[in-house]
């Protein structure tokens, strides 16, 4: 067996331990109070992959480098990574960071998954300058991704002022980067991310129009905030399960918010196993991001919580 396979046969081992640890902590949660649930034997339906954006606050505080992502991926047990373009915004053309990336990646054991770009402009903007600019912007993260090996890159509809201009600017902007992309076998998805995308029916009329195939959503449990206030926070949401049925239709990727949980190990404000249950009905079968956003715990705690859920709601789903 050679080193590389080496790794990946052990970090596959660890996901496998971390569902058995699970199932072997069974009577101490329940001493804690936590709701006893069947878990079956049979395999999860979906892959877990972390997304980076979970460790922000480590990497802004510099008390991680991006290089030791994978790294830490591994620890937790998760098969595959999703990078986020801020935490290495000037190396998308740099071949010798990217290589370290890569070679990081498979020492570990991990499936470079997917970037998810921002600050490269607004693909649904009002200016059509600035919009084929934002186009123009993606181009070099298409091309990273090729090389890193994921499937996809995540885009932004920002921009845009008047839903139904938004709307076709966002169709023309999706067919001409996911048409440079299909060559390389890139996936351009978008995710629920606020304004005009965090609204289930606009986007499913915005992906009824795309004809490239390599072209898709990637729905967020908790991304449903059309406005939000500095002084109040949300001010206008969209129902996140409603969401959810209209975006799943069109999902490549697909990602598992979480924020606060409850003594049981549940999310606060989403319901799991709903939602869950309708990933699974939709035929959704790859990698889910674990996507810990909350400030209460730690940011390693967040993520452990969010994956055991996962798992406890997939072996229920199984």
């Amino acid at each position: 067996m050679d080193r590389r396979n080496f790794v990946i046969k052990t970090a596959q081992t660890s996901v496998a331990l971390s569902i058995l640890g699970l199932s072997a902590c069974k009577k101490e949660e329940k001493k804690k109070g936590v709701e006893d649930e069947v878990l079956t034997d049979a395999p999860l339906f979906f892959k877990m992959s972390l997304a980076q954006w979970s460790l922000h606050r480590t990497l802004y505080d510099k008390k991680m480098d991006h290089l030791d992502f994978a790294a830490k991926s591994r620890s937790f047990g998760f098969e595959g990574v999703e990078y986020v373009s801020g935490f290495f915004k000037d190396k998308a053309k740099d071949m010798t960071y990217l290589k370290e990336m890569k070679l990081r990646a498979n020492i570990e054991g991990q499936q470079n998954v997917l970037i998810m770009i921002d600050g490269e402009g607004g693909l649904a903007h009002f200016d059509n300058e600035k919009r084929l600019k934002a186009i123009e912007n993606h181009y070099k993260w298409v091309e990273a991704a090729h090389f890193l090996g994921c499937h996809a890159i995540r885009v932004n509809l920002a921009g845009g002022v008047n839903k139904g201009e938004a709307a076709k600017a966002s169709v023309d902007s999706l067919e001409q980067l996911s048409e440079f992309a299909k060559d390389s076998n890139i996936n351009i998805l978008v995710e629920n991310h606020g304004g005009f995308s965090s609204n289930g029916k606009w986007m499913a009329e915005v992906f009824s129009q795309i004809k490239n195939k390599n072209c898709g959503t990637l729905p967020d449990f908790g991304n449903f905030c059309i406005e939000r206030s500095k002084e109040n926070g949300c001010v206008e949401e969209y129902d996140k399960y409603q969401g959810m049925k209209e975006l799943l239709p069109y999902a490549k990727a697909v990602s598992a918010k979480s924020r606060n949980f409850n003594e049981k190990g549940e999310d606060e404000s989403i319901d799991y196993y709903k939602i869950m249950k309708m990933v699974k009905q939709s035929g959704y079968k790859g990698f889910i991001g674990v996507e810990y956003e909350g400030k209460i715990m730690s940011e390693d705690k967040g993520i452990e919580l969010t994956r055991d859920l996962l798992i406890r709601v997939g072996k229920q789903l199984s």
